[in-house]
């Protein structure tokens, strides 16, 4: 199966401006080279401190964010390209879910109107079919139509989400990003939610890049994993194989720091980094990982590691796992 998602080396950086004339002085280095792919009807789990340049990379593979550099494409069709029917039509084929609920909703707009904007915009329906396909729209995902005369305001967090969710499927999308959908709300929420994610993946046939920072609900809900750390990912994996054998350090770390619900677990095991997250501005060289990596060595300080394949499709970044003795 090929990737139906596919993003080879992109990169995003932010300028620094300053100075009488704005002259660019400097760069946040967001995302640095990055490449995967995602199999149609597949969820990729991106996950990462917070900062790590995971949105980022999302809203670049939507064309929200130009992309400084790589290749972004859909079914070997080039996201990039800025001819203006293809944007419109790119839309169609892929939307996002935002992290919070209550500032991705249009506060002075009815939810009716919400939904019903796509429609008028992107497909020639009457006003009779597009009451009854929101209608059908919102049932499935656990609203009715009482709520189309409100407004955002008269809602819970997770009934907002739910919305949110209601208006990334309007125009029926093959591909969706999942910005940390669930993180601004309670934890029987998220599961409900998260529940609602995965029905609606098998009814709808949906492609989803999952963001987030939460490991227990990456493992809940994506079949591959790639971590993201600086902007840069140091590793990928099918989910299963992650979680019982990580082989990059900063994994490592992040599987360490999951709560379990064990008394009886030993913390001394715990892995605990040393130490803040470099600046984006000026990443250190060589590894980016290596000012906290408690296995550095010294080729990780001046040399950046290049991808070692583990198995059939796990990938990791780290000097530990080849042969450096010729460096």
């Amino acid at each position: 199966m090929t990737g139906f998602i596919k993003v080879k080396n992109l990169t995003k950086e932010f300028p620094i401006r300053a100075g009488l004339f704005s002259k660019q002085v400097a760069a946040v280095h967001a995302v640095s080279d990055i490449s995967f792919e995602i199999k149609k009807g597949e969820t990729l789990g991106l996950v990462g401190e917070s900062g790590c340049g995971k949105s980022t990379a999302g809203r670049c593979i939507l064309g929200l964010l130009p992309a400084t550099s790589g290749s972004i494409q859909i079914d070997d069709m080039e996201v990039t390209q800025t001819d203006p029917a293809f944007r419109k039509s790119l839309k169609q084929r892929m939307q996002i879910i935002f992290q919070n609920p209550y500032s991705s909703l249009n506060p002075r707009m009815t939810i009716g109107s919400i939904l019903k904007e796509p429609l008028v915009i992107h497909r020639n329906l009457s006003r009779r079919e597009q009451n009854e396909f929101i209608l059908r729209l919102l049932d499935r995902v656990g609203l009715n139509e009482s709520v189309l005369g409100r407004y955002p305001h008269e809602f819970s967090g997770g009934q907002r989400q739910r919305i949110g969710i209601a208006r990334a499927l309007v125009l029926e999308p093959e591909f969706i990003v999942a910005d940390e959908p669930v993180s601004a709300l309670d934890i029987s929420i998220q599961a409900q939610i998260l529940n609602l994610l995965k029905e609606l993946k098998q009814e709808f046939k949906l492609t989803y890049l999952f963001i987030s920072h939460d490991l227990s609900v990456i493992k809940h809900v994506c079949d591959r994993v790639a971590v993201m750390y600086l902007g840069e990912i140091v590793e990928i994996a099918p989910v299963k194989e992650l979680f019982k054998h990580p082989k990059h350090p900063y994994t490592e770390a992040l599987l360490s720091s999951v709560p379990y619900p064990e008394p009886n677990r030993d913390l001394s095991k715990r892995i605990i980094l040393k130490g803040d997250l470099p600046s984006p501005v000026n990443p250190p060289p060589g590894c980016k990982f290596h000012t906290r990596c408690p296995h550095a060595i010294e080729v990780c300080t001046r040399i950046q590691p290049e991808t070692t394949q583990i198995s059939e499709n796990h990938y990791a970044n780290c000097h530990l796992l080849v042969n450096y003795s010729t460096l």
